[in-house]
């Protein structure tokens, strides 16, 4: 889980930068999304490395 209050820039920072672009905005939810499948991918692959014959009811 992310930790969103880990950030220690302070308000005035915050408060002048002008916002992210539209590209910049669109890399940072690729690679979020890129590693979060990879993540899936994963947690998938070691479930079925744990019981190779599927679910059993």
């Amino acid at each position: 889980m992310i930790n969103n209050y880990s950030n220690t820039a302070q308000l005035k920072d915050l408060m002048t930068v002008p916002p992210m672009t539209a590209a910049q905005h669109a890399e940072i939810m690729r690679k979020r999304n890129e590693q979060r499948r990879k993540i899936e991918d994963a947690r998938e692959q070691r479930q079925s490395e744990r019981d190779p014959y599927g679910e059993r009811a």
